[in-house]
């Protein structure tokens, strides 16, 4: 598992930045203005008490695993970790997440040949 753990994130990521924004591409095109309209989006975000509850589920959610990323890619050292919070930001939350885990494991898995190898000699 630990060699393909790493290929379901990077899976993950890439349909957390697929899904999302085909729904965003009919959000526009659906908009009178023609562009994305923020205020609408987060109106339409806000429109019922089950959007509200997925926006609010989000919001915490992120916010938590924001601080994580922050900490954990210091912590390891993970290489592109400030590329998944841009990511979260343009992209979606639903791609930069599983990117990051993409990348934590693949560094995870490096340490961990790494200590493998010294611990040989």
């Amino acid at each position: 598992m630990t060699k393909t753990l790493p290929w379901i994130y990077l899976v993950l990521a890439v349909l957390g930045a697929v899904l999302p924004w085909q729904a965003n591409l009919e959000f526009i095109q659906s908009s009178a203005s023609g562009g994305f309209d923020l205020s609408g989006f987060i109106s339409d975000a806000n429109l019922t008490a089950a959007s509200r509850s997925l926006s609010r589920d989000l919001l915490v959610a992120a916010s938590a695993f924001t601080i994580w990323i922050v900490i954990e890619g210091r912590r390891l050292e993970v290489k592109g970790w400030r590329l998944t919070l841009l990511m979260c930001v343009i992209v979606s939350f639903a791609c930069g997440g599983p990117l990051f885990l993409y990348l934590r494991e693949r560094r995870l898995n490096e340490l961990d040949s790494t200590e493998k190898e010294s611990s040989q000699q």
